[in-house]
């Protein structure tokens, strides 16, 4: 069991750290991919904008669809193949010189981590037990997302300077393909060794309800998760082009550093602690498909069209704190909501027990 923290919690923490790569090397080289696919110039606000933002328009479909449609698949053979196909897609980029080949292969990249995301939830719920999630959900998820923003920006910046974009795509792509597709082969378990794993996970005739989703307390949770999306893919997008140094350093520290540190291997262990086992995939597709994708297409075309009217990133940046702000009091009404709900709960099984 002490082997599941590296080989389910290190590899999906790797895997992770790699799909953000993935997903920044356009934010990283997107001035000299505009130049060579002509799109620099009055255009580049508007284009660029949909190049950033397409992915998460299939990242916050397929997440949703994904979640649901695969939950009677085994985790292990949806990362692999997904992967696969995303690190495909992103190598694809890298020898054309079309806009079109662009768009859609970023497409691709989102539809494919699109259905990737849920089955992480999937592997953290039938493999750590309930005291072990929010460990767990920091390893692989927090860890693996916050490493690639803190090192991979200063990794892909001079890979991208010396060699150029074409070569950053190919390298990015090819880790996937050469060294994830391999490590998750070897590494990663089939749910049916998981030893949480419930037995009502995933079988036909155990319907997804609303109830199972967690009611009107999911609803305050998914809402929270948008803002937190905003938040983080608006600065995300968008950070590689702010000039000053020091408003980069503490967009990092503060908001995707101090916050998103405290905040997403919380709402990821409430989510899968809370949820009825049949619906462990189906809502960590729905929160994060809304949340991530939903969110982080909106605030992506947000920034870009304050700054078109401001002329800087700053103005857009508040506008997503104070809708954070927003996000907390829907997390205070969950738990006003939860403590109630508990309340009623409390009594009505003690007198079933008596």
């Amino acid at each position: 069991m002490r082997s599941k923290w590296w080989n389910i919690g290190g590899s999906l923490m790797i895997g992770l750290f790699v799909a953000y790569l993935d997903r920044s090397n356009l934010s990283v080289s997107l001035p000299s991919v505009a130049q060579d696919m002509g799109f620099a110039g009055e255009g580049f606000s508007v284009t660029s904008s949909l190049a950033l933002t397409i992915f998460l328009i299939g990242y916050a479909l397929a997440n949703i669809l994904g979640g649901i449609l695969t939950r009677r698949m085994d985790p292990k053979i949806v990362v692999i193949w997904t992967f696969a196909l995303w690190s495909v897609a992103t190598m694809v980029i890298g020898f054309s010189s079309s806009l079109v080949t662009l768009l859609v292969c970023r497409a691709i990249l989102g539809i494919a981590e699109g259905i990737y995301w849920p089955q992480q939830s999937r592997f953290a719920r039938g493999w750590f037990a309930a005291d072990e999630l929010t460990k767990a959900n920091s390893l692989i998820q927090y860890y693996g997302q916050y490493l690639a923003l803190a090192v991979g920006f200063m990794v892909l910046t001079p890979i991208y300077q010396a060699v150029g974009w074409r070569i950053l795509f190919f390298l990015t792509g090819g880790l996937g393909l050469a060294v994830i597709v391999p490590l998750y082969f070897f590494c990663l378990r089939p749910e049916a060794e998981a030893p949480y794993r419930l037995e009502a996970s995933g079988q036909p005739h155990v319907p997804l309800t609303f109830e199972a989703l967690g009611g009107l307390s999911f609803v305050l949770l998914v809402f929270s998760y948008i803002t937190q999306g905003m938040l983080f893919w608006g600065i995300t997008l968008w950070l590689p082009q702010v000039d000053s140094g020091l408003a980069k350093l503490a967009l990092i520290t503060v908001a995707l550093g101090l916050y998103a540190a405290s905040y997403t291997p919380n709402i990821w262990s409430i989510l899968q602690s809370t949820v009825a086992p049949e619906a462990i995939g189906p809502a960590s597709g729905i929160m994060n498909g809304l949340g991530a994708g939903g969110g982080g297409t909106i605030a992506g075309f947000l920034v870009a069209m304050l700054y078109g009217s401001t002329g800087t990133y700053m103005s857009g940046f508040m506008v997503l704190g104070g809708l954070v702000v927003l996000g907390g009091f829907s997390l205070l009404a969950y738990g006003r909501l939860t403590s109630a709900r508990l309340a009623t709960a409390r009594p009505a099984a003690e007198r079933a027990a008596g």
